[in-house]
This record gives C-alpha cells, sequence and structure tokens, in this order.
C-alpha cells in the first residue's frame, strides 16, 4: 500500500458490506457505534490512503465489534491487526502519516493510550511546528464509567492531552455527531484524538436515522442542545444526557436550563460559551472526568477573562471525584456525577 496508488486492491471492490453499515444504509435507527464504524466505512471508500491499526480490530473485529466485517472487505492492508503495543503501532502511524497516509489508530481502551504518550506529545503533536509536515492521523477509542470496567477500562483521557498544542481532542454525545465529527477528524490534516464513551455505543435512546448525504460536523463548533434562560450548562459526552434528565426535573421547578455541548475540548469554542453565559448570567459545567485538572477549571477561567461582568452568581462544576474509577458498583455510582449533583448545584446557582 501507497499514498500514490491510484487502482483498489481487488478485496477493495467487494460487495459484501459491514453488518452495522448495511442497517444504516436501509435507513434504520443507528446507534453510535453503527454510526462510527459507517464514518470508518466511507470514508475508507472515499479515501484510499485511510486505513486502520489496532488491536484485534480485524479478524475478531474490536473489544466493541467497530470494525467487525472491515478486513473482510478492505483485506488485510487496510486493516491491521497489532501487537500490544500502544506506542509502537501509534509511532509506526505517524511514520505512515509523514507518507502521505491517513491513519486511524484505535485503542481498545483509552486506558491503554498512555504508553504512547511520549511519540504523541513530544513527536506528533509538534510535528508541523517543527518543520517535519502535517500528521493527518485520528486515534480512537472508548472511555467513560458506569460499566462496572474498574480503573483500568474507565477512565476520561481528555486532560492528559488538553495541555499539548498541536491536538484536537473530541467527544461526542450523539450518534449523528459522532459520525459527522468522526469524518471531519479523519479529513483534518491535524492529530485528533477522538473519545467515544462506551456508555452511549448502544444506547438506545441515542438511535436515530443518520443523513443519506455526506455530512459533517465541523470541529470547534459546540451544539446548543436546548435554549434556556436562568442558567447555562457546558458539558459533554454522557453528561449532556445527564444533564437533559436534570433540566427536565429543573423546569417542574420553573428553571429554564440551557445546555451546550462542547463537543469538541480542543480547540474550546469560546464564542458559544460566552454566548450562552452572556444570556442567562449563570454557568454550571459538568463533565464525568475527575474535579481537579478538570476542563472546568478553564472554561471557568475563561469566561471570567471575557463575560465576568454578565455573570449573576458564582461559577460552579459538578464533577467525578478525585480517585480511580472503583470496582465496585455502589462505590463507582458515588465516583461519577449524577442527574441529582446537577439538579442540586443548578438549582443552588438559580436561587442568586
Amino acid at each position: 500500500m501507497t499514498a500514490g496508488s491510484p487502482r483498489r486492491p481487488a478485496e477493495e471492490t467487494r460487495e459484501d458490506l459491514p453488518e452495522q453499515v448495511t442497517r444504516t444504509r436501509r435507513g434504520e435507527p443507528a446507534t453510535m457505534l453503527e454510526a462510527i464504524a459507517e464514518a470508518l466505512f466511507e470514508e475508507m471508500t472515499r479515501d484510499h490512503r485511510v486505513f486502520m491499526m489496532g488491536e484485534d480490530i480485524g479478524a475478531y473485529g474490536g473489544a466493541f465489534k467497530v470494525t467487525r466485517g472491515f478486513q473482510g472487505h478492505f483485506g488485510e492492508s487496510r486493516v491491521i491487526d497489532t501487537p500490544i503495543s500502544e506506542a509502537g503501532f501509534t509511532g509506526a502511524a505517524a511514520g505512515a502519516a509523514h507518507m502521505g497516509l491517513r491513519p486511524v489508530v484505535e485503542m481498545q481502551f483509552m486506558d491503554f493510550i498512555s504508553p504512547a504518550y511520549d511519540v504523541i506529545t513530544n513527536y506528533i503533536a509538534t510535528s508541523l511546528y517543527r518543520g517535519s509536515g502535517p500528521q493527518p492521523l485520528v486515534i480512537r477509542g472508548p472511555v467513560g464509567g458506569g460499566n462496572r470496567g474498574g480503573p483500568f477500562h474507565s477512565q476520561n483521557v481528555e486532560m492528559a492531552f488538553f495541555h499539548t498544542p498541536g491536538l484536537k481532542i473530541v467527544y461526542p454525545s450523539t450518534a449523528r455527531d459522532a459520525k459527522g465529527l468522526l469524518k471531519a477528524a479523519i479529513r483534518d490534516d491535524n492529530p485528533v484524538i477522538f473519545e467515544e464513551h462506551k456508555g452511549l455505543y448502544r444506547a438506545p435512546q441515542l438511535r436515530e436515522v443518520l443523513p443519506d448525504d455526506d455530512y459533517v460536523v465541523p470541529l470547534g463548533k459546540a451544539r446548543t442542545v436546548q435554549e434556556g434562560d436562568d442558567l447555562t450548562v457546558v458539558t459533554y459526552g454522557m453528561m449532556v444526557h445527564r444533564s437533559v434528565e436534570a433540566a427536565a426535573l429543573l423546569a417542574e421547578e420553573g428553571v429554564s436550563v440551557e445546555i451546550l455541548d462542547l463537543r469538541t475540548l480542543l480547540p474550546l469554542d469560546d464564542e458559544a460559551i460566552m454566548q450562552s453565559v452572556r444570556r442567562t448570567g449563570k454557568l454550571l459545567v459538568v463533565h464525568e472526568d475527575t474535579r481537579t485538572g478538570g476542563i472546568a477549571g478553564e472554561i471557568a477561567m475563561r469566561v471570567n477573562e471575557a463575560a465576568f461582568e454578565w455573570l449573576d452568581g458564582p461559577i460552579l462544576r459538578v464533577t467525578a471525584i478525585d480517585s480511580p474509577v472503583p470496582y465496585s458498583g455502589s462505590l463507582e455510582d458515588y465516583f461519577l456525577p449524577g442527574v441529582g449533583d446537577i439538579v442540586s448545584a443548578a438549582r443552588y446557582l438559580a436561587k442568586y
């Protein structure tokens, strides 16, 4: 496989589509997992420079079966099973990107991205700045708690990379956004870390019919989930859905909540955040990541710098506590931010 190869390998012309792609093409409502699979399939079909690497993504179809059937359709040269060496295959992806290819790296769980931290932050993120050329690659995989996976399979890793110039970080909350954002990430000439909450992969309430057209969701643009007058909730990922549940309960008390889904964490959509805060005068930041060093602190400081005079109360945050993710179900429930936590914080803010 070379960057300039004009001809498809024979295995790429087959009509035997992966099952999850077939369902969405029949117009059936798609889960987030199926939306991600369709984005990968469409981009690999559209651009033969796109290929995938990761542990067990080929014959096995991935730990969550996102890539089931892909190797049979595209062949082993474009769906590559790798050894258990995150630093090794991420470094290999960087080399492929230098040669004009567009790799998509799957971390079986994003918790295991840490062995590749050096190559991502010191090499991939700085490549363009150093004059070594762009690094058009995506590193994607499952994150998040609530599935009783314990500390090695439940982390949110966004803030480990948030401080690194040169990277983009994406964290979708819906099937439609997952597909559109992933397509945009694959087409971007910058390296993108793409986090997928495993609790949303097959969530029935997320099923939606995806558009037939080739649509992308621009990186760096937040989405207003619902409009409100009394306070703004800025959030992303699973916490978008927890916030919507909380807002419905607060509406019964006469509290009108505006919810902003960041979608892209790096770069942040400062304009959307400031516009909402200037309208409501109050801000609550909600994220599943742990409290200390979480993105809530950065957002609060940016609002203090750009919209302080519009604030009618303190900026509050609802987050996970500063602890590794517990194995115990009851402890994990205590660890994770819940609907009740969001309601309590919003109710307090609404009194100002």
